[in-house]
């Protein structure tokens, strides 16, 4: 392409908005030298050059090219200064090199300068096309779906393995994009630069020497590419959208990103709140399997759709399976008698039944369980009981009340059932049960233990902390290894296997912290380090984090397995929590192709250190299958793991990572918490929910101001769209002449 020295006229009136940042171009039509012949057309481009060169000059290069011209290279049209920031053509006549001679020449941006320029753009772009080459492989296993992303995400990775803050430097001057920019369609923005700048630099200043062979390679291997299409900028941007519309739905007119809500058994109590919820903003309700069971849970889906029906707006279920996450037990005290109460209405209608753990002494229930009671009672006579048995007994009133046996659970010391009670009970030791079989009443015996259930232990620096297996756990029994301590329980083997003396422990995601000070094969004695100076309160199901250890929590829990059965059946996405190998997903696919739910949405939780160190395996992983994927940057968890200090970056790549594989991301934990839970948020949390909008959905907690938040996050948004629309509307109306 060679560049033309033109005068004459333009053909129709047309007019250039410059700026000090963009290049500029526009079809041009001058007419020849020899009278008579027909008017040529050439593209023009208009480039502002700011460096060192010229860095108080406001004018303008005009660079007119003509594809046919095969003759000696002749110089391009020279330099003009706008009287103003809109130059009209219309009716003028072209300027000369003589005519132009009057204004002050500022010196070009050297011509050799920007051909260097191209061939170290060259030069990466054949190291991405190598590294694709390379990974050819893998690329094979991806579904197509995927393909074009994970050839993306393998030029994300090729560049990051790059020295280019130079280059990028280079760039920066010439008023171009930057390469962090261009993550979502890497090749085709470097393709485009490199066109950019071939079209600014006369043919004989691009350097030939020693390039030849890398521009026949370079050639050669962008033809073996399977489908060039593929990295067109419109294309990949499209291919990104595309996901993100598979799994949350189409988007609010007024905002790009979704709002996510998490909810549990307390919308159930309040017949509009999930209504209000999703009529605030929010399009997506969040259900976290660690809480709760299916009773509860199919009647917060069913509600979520009524309201969805009612509003006529499309509204998605997200379930997060528990995972292999440590937690705390629950909590209990021995009492003499207590108050069992069903959850009811306004208007003292039962919602649903009380759930109690019947047992025999010693048999703690299993942690996942929302209870509202403990009932022991003795062995000899809880061996004959069997799901289905209703048991009769008279409470401390002298009201008449039942228990209905729902399901017998395998615990550590024994085994328990899950069992309702439908009307308010005092029930108090020494009152005795009956069953009801074959018509005759068979006495079953008597309460021996009325476990309370506390709601938290208050913790201040300096105190100790007990923590038990469930298995030998007991109030009656006192500290084996130190008196005084507040005492807990964890379910898991793996904490007591595993911690060492002097290793950190965080409680709470983080908001309590200590260091393990004593242990034995049942007990772990935790000093604490840091808590609230007025004490900080930890309570049950509560999360558990050892930084710093090698415990390896790995795959799906046993529970896991029951849950995905609900979710595939009432559920649009699944959360997998915790992961932290290439396995876990493996794991995760068997299961989904097992029960063939290829069109259930996947959400890759990102909540360790492993997690966030293998990002780009564990999503080359899943994109072999064509479940649409999303990712959850579980910023709790992830914190504790990482360390507060790593936080802000972990975070940034996390984004920069999914946004190279076109996969969306979930923003999450403690968005506007200050707001949810006191009505009133903080500078920093407004500040932190303007940045999560560059997410494709940000995630809020609940709390007793949830409708208020999810109405200042919707706000938050629109205004943010509506910013960036204005940054790309037409240019305003050149002005009249």
């Amino acid at each position: 392409m060679m560049p033309l020295k033109l005068n004459g006229q333009f053909s129709s009136k047309s007019g250039f908005y410059l700026t000090n940042t963009r290049l500029a171009d526009q079809v041009l039509r001058f007419p020849s030298r020899s009278k008579g012949e027909n008017l040529a057309k050439f593209s023009v481009s208009f480039a502002k050059l700011r460096d060192a060169y010229e860095p108080e000059s406001n004018r303008w290069k005009i660079y007119a090219y003509d594809d046919t011209v095969n003759g000696v290279t002749q110089k391009s049209l020279t330099n003009f200064l706008p009287k103003s920031p809109f130059v009209r053509s219309g009716g003028s006549r072209c300027k000369s090199e003589e005519d132009l001679s009057s204004h002050e020449q500022g010196p070009e941006f050297p011509a050799n300068h920007l051909a260097n320029l191209i061939e170290k753009l060259k030069a990466v772009r054949l190291h991405l096309l190598a590294s694709e080459h390379w990974n050819a492989s893998l690329q094979k296993l991806c579904h197509g779906t995927y393909l074009a992303s994970a050839k993306n995400l393998i030029h994300y990775l090729a560049l990051q393995c790059l020295d280019v803050q130079q280059l990028e430097e280079s760039l920066s001057s010439l008023s171009l994009q930057n390469l962090e920019s261009m993550n979502s369609h890497i090749l085709a923005s470097i393709n485009s630069i490199i066109q950019l700048l071939e079209n600014l630099v006369p043919a004989m200043y691009i350097i030939r020497s020693n390039t030849g062979n890398m521009d026949r390679v370079d050639y050669v291997t962008a033809e073996q590419s399977e489908n060039q299409r593929e990295y067109m900028i419109n294309t990949m941007t499209e291919i990104a959208s595309s996901h993100a519309l598979r799994l949350f739905g189409p988007s609010d007119d007024r905002k790009h990103a979704h709002i996510m809500v998490t909810v549990g058994r307390e919308v159930i109590s309040n017949e509009t709140l999930l209504m209000d919820i999703l009529k605030a903003g929010a399009n997506i309700i969040r259900i976290n399997c660690a809480h709760d069971d299916a009773t509860v849970w199919s009647e917060i889906i069913r509600m979520a759709k009524h309201s969805s029906q009612m509003l006529e707006k499309p509204c998605r279920i997200l379930m997060d399976l528990a995972g292999p996450k440590l937690r705390t037990g629950y909590l209990m005290k021995d009492t003499i008698a207590m108050r069992i109460t069903p959850q009811k209405d306004a208007n003292s209608d039962m919602i649903f039944p009380a759930h109690i753990w019947l047992c025999s002494a010693g048999s703690s229930p299993p942690s996942h369980l929302s209870l509202d009671a403990i009932v022991c009672i003795d062995q000899e006579f809880f061996n004959n009981l069997r799901v289905g048995d209703v048991l009769k007994f008279v409470d401390v009133r002298g009201r008449k009340r039942s228990f209905k046996l729902l399901k017998n659970y395998p615990v550590v010391a024994g085994s328990g059932y899950m069992v309702e009670c439908s009307r308010t009970a005092y029930i108090g030791l020494g009152t005795k049960l009956y069953a009801e079989k074959r018509d005759r009443k068979l006495s079953v015996g008597r309460v021996v233990k009325l476990p309370s259930l506390e709601e938290f232990v208050m913790l201040k620096v300096g105190d100790l902390l007990t923590i038990y297996r469930d298995s030998s756990f007991s109030m009656d029994k006192p500290c084996s290894i130190r008196f005084g301590s507040a005492r807990i329980t964890c379910s898991s083997d793996h904490l007591f296997d595993s911690v060492k003396l002097g290793e950190p422990v965080a409680f709470d995601d983080g908001k309590i912290w200590g260091k393990v000070q004593e242990k034995n094969v049942n007990e772990v004695i935790i000093l604490i380090t840091h808590a609230s100076p007025e004490g900080s309160r930890l309570g049950s199901r509560k999360s558990i984090n050892i930084p710093k250890s090698e415990m390896q929590l790995k795959g799906l829990t046993s529970k896991d397995f029951v849950d995905l059965d609900f979710v595939a059946a009432h559920a649009d996405m699944v959360g997998i929590s915790f992961l932290r190998d290439v396995e876990d997903i493996v794991t995760v696919q068997h299961e989904l192709e097992k029960r063939k739910l290829q069109k259930l949405g996947v959400v890759l939780k990102i909540e360790t250190r492993d997690a966030f160190e293998k990002l780009p395996q564990l999503l080359f992983q899943a994109m072999r299958f064509s479940n649409p994927l999303g990712v959850m940057i579980a910023r709790g968890d992830l914190m504790v793991e990482c360390g507060w200090d790593q936080m802000a970056d972990i975070q940034e790549e996390i984004m920069s990572v999914c946004s190279a594989a076109h996969i969306p991301v979930i923003w999450a934990t403690q968005v506007l918490e200050s707001l949810v839970k006191f009505g009133l948020p903080t500078r920093a949390e407004i500040t932190d929910a303007a940045s999560a909008t560059r997410a494709n959905c940000v995630m809020l907690n609940k709390g007793e101001h949830i409708v208020q938040a999810v109405l200042a996050l919707d706000s938050l948004m629109s205004n943010h769209s509506m910013r960036k629309n204005k940054k790309m509307l037409p240019n305003p109306p050149l002005p009249s002449s």
